[in-house]
């Protein structure tokens, strides 16, 4: 019998967005929305010296399994770069349209991403999954460029 798309762990992750609000002085802010489905995910970042996430906003509009996906990226983006972030969306990407496990390197930084296991099967879910780490990918990026040229 096939796992539950919408189970009791991804319905609480979804219920329990952290960083759920929007920075005043974020360094850098992208918006993402699923051309599928209509999800919206608004990230905003403040960086540390060493390009890491130091602080971390967002804002989510999104199907619980869009949220459970925010919430699980806001429990482990602090500390995190644009690239480690763009080669996890990667990851996360390939993972979801592929078979196997879920990569060693990802499961190690987001152990919850294996909640999605039973989503894998449904394509038109995936970019809601995928939202918040694109954008916030994104907005580390933005920060880091304007970092730079100032």
């Amino acid at each position: 019998m096939d796992a539950p798309l919408y189970n009791a762990d991804i319905l609480r992750l979804a219920a329990s967005i952290p960083h759920g609000e929007r920075l005043r002085q974020a360094e850098g802010t992208a918006d993402r929305t699923s051309p599928v489905c209509g999800s919206r995910v608004t990230v905003d970042v403040v960086l540390d010296r060493q390009g890491r996430i130091a602080d971390l906003g967002q804002e989510v509009r999104a199907c619980a399994l869009g949220q459970a996906s925010a919430s699980i990226l806001g429990r482990h983006a602090l500390g995190e770069t644009a690239e480690s972030l763009g080669d996890a969306h990667a990851q996360l990407k390939q993972w979801l349209k592929g078979e196997g496990a879920l990569p060693t390197p990802l499961a190690a930084r987001f152990p919850e991403l294996a909640l999605f296991e039973a989503a894998r099967a449904h394509p038109g879910r995936h970019p809601s999954i995928l939202l918040a780490f694109e954008a916030t990918a994104a907005a580390a990026l933005m920060a880091g460029q304007l970092a730079r040229q100032a």
